[in-house]
């Protein structure tokens, strides 16, 4: 099968023609030529898109759908499409299901209904059984049938003794483990950043602090044990000198930061809108502010859309009573390109790839066709008919965002949401 990919221009730092607009031809799911102008008798696709930009597939480290157990928040298929339509190639699976991924049988289940579609999921096993953060669970069984990675999502590890023999176990097989940052007994039942604005609101503040000393212990417990730890959604200034601090000592860690807690500060609550019921919440100006020059200077790794589709029982009711969590792969590229460059966008949404088993395959002839499309420049209002997922709890509705997603091609599979392809 041949498909011709029209005057794009290549955002990839790892290419020879990054930052050039050229055409690619791809053959069997292989980059056959790059070239500024391409002639070929009837391609079986042309992808011909005003201001195309193509960059190496997006990777979030950081999704939630809901099957099995939890359908009508999001099924498997219908997630995997959405992840398709906002860019992504792939996508790290949360382990927040219903059985939880916490044994071999589940992690197989989610590759086999997952198979035969163009994004690539990546079950995340439970660290331990049911997360319920009191026995380790089958960490070398879900790893041989296909996990990528092992934490409890949005459940931290209180038993400093269990994630130490996480980390030391899993370096066996060369495991990832994941700490979600935050101290339970500090945390207690807070719901929104413990802050001026929790008080003239009446609700129960989150300290920083719950994060921050979560963050300090676990890196302890690396720099003795050794092995590999990922931080996933980090949201403070401190947490993010914690981390630098860390990596300067040269401890095998990495963090991701939700870009809600990039785009968002707690005054947004003053609305009372459940979707800005998040985990960790939304904090302050100047932690926006660290976050942002944490990205920057490559302390914080990765960017995730933290996608957490949540139906609207969850989602409708009293601040108090509503579940955490916000839609986030739709939205992902248009508020990333509200606060960074393109190249800084691109970078942040596939420099993931690697810390999680993912190869990175250059935009290059000879390489596999593994490609996210976009136009960076298209501003536009986010709006309900921009939702692919099956619930619409996303705190990004009616704010301006900037960048338009054409889609993704995988080997010879192309997935968009629009139809202006021409075969």
């Amino acid at each position: 099968m041949k498909i011709l990919v029209k005057s794009a221009k290549i955002i990839d730092n790892e290419s020879p023609y990054n930052n050039k607009v050229m055409d690619i031809l791809v053959e069997n799911g292989i980059i056959k030529e790059i070239a500024p102008t391409i002639k070929t008798r009837k391609p079986d696709l042309e992808i011909n898109f005003e201001n195309l930009h193509v960059s190496q597939g997006w990777f979030d480290s950081s999704v939630s759908f809901g099957e099995p157990g939890y359908e009508e928040r999001e099924t498997l298929e219908n997630g995997l499409k959405t992840a398709g339509y906002s860019g992504f190639t792939a996508i790290a699976l949360n382990p927040g299901n219903n059985p939880v991924t916490d044994n071999k049988g589940v992690v197989s289940y989610l590759l086999k209904k997952s198979e035969g579609q163009p994004v690539t999921l990546l079950p995340i096993g439970a660290l331990t059984s049911k997360s319920e953060g009191r026995d380790m669970a089958e960490l070398y069984d879900m790893q041989q049938a296909g996990a990528v990675a092992f934490g409890d999502f949005k459940h931290s590890i209180s038993n400093p003794n269990l994630l130490k023999l996480a980390l030391q176990y899993s370096q066996n097989f060369d495991g990832l483990v994941m700490s979600f940052p935050q101290e339970d007994r500090i945390a207690l039942n807070g719901q929104v950043n413990e802050h001026e604005n929790s008080t003239l609101l009446g609700l129960k503040g989150l300290p920083a602090l719950a994060e921050e000393l979560q963050i300090t212990r676990d890196l302890y417990l690396l720099e003795y044990t050794g092995g590999k730890l990922h931080i996933p959604t980090i949201s403070t200034a401190k947490s993010v000198e914690i981390i630098r601090d860390a990596k300067e000592r040269g401890l095998d860690v990495t963090c991701s930061v939700a870009i809600h807690n990039l785009f968002f500060t707690d005054e947004v609550l003053s609305e009372f809108d459940t979707n800005a019921k998040v985990l960790p919440p939304l904090r302050t100006k100047s932690d926006v502010k660290a976050l942002i020059s944490g990205i920057k200077d490559g302390t914080i790794d990765m960017v995730t859309s933290d996608h957490i589709p949540m139906d609207i029982e969850h989602k409708k009711v009293e601040f108090d009573n509503a579940f955490f969590g916000s839609l986030g792969l739709e939205s992902a590229l248009g508020a990333l390109l509200q606060l960074f460059t393109v190249k800084t966008a691109v970078k942040v949404l596939t420099s993931g790839k690697v810390r999680f088993n993912l190869s990175e395959n250059p935009i290059d002839e000879g390489s596999p066709a593994n490609f996210s499309f976009f136009d960076p420049d298209v501003e536009y209002t986010f709006e309900k008919r921009h939702i692919y997922s099956s619930s619409q709890n996303s705190l990004f509705l009616g704010k301006q965002l900037k960048g338009k997603v054409y889609g993704i091609l995988v080997g010879e599979e192309f997935l968009s949401p629009e139809s202006e392809a021409k075969q």
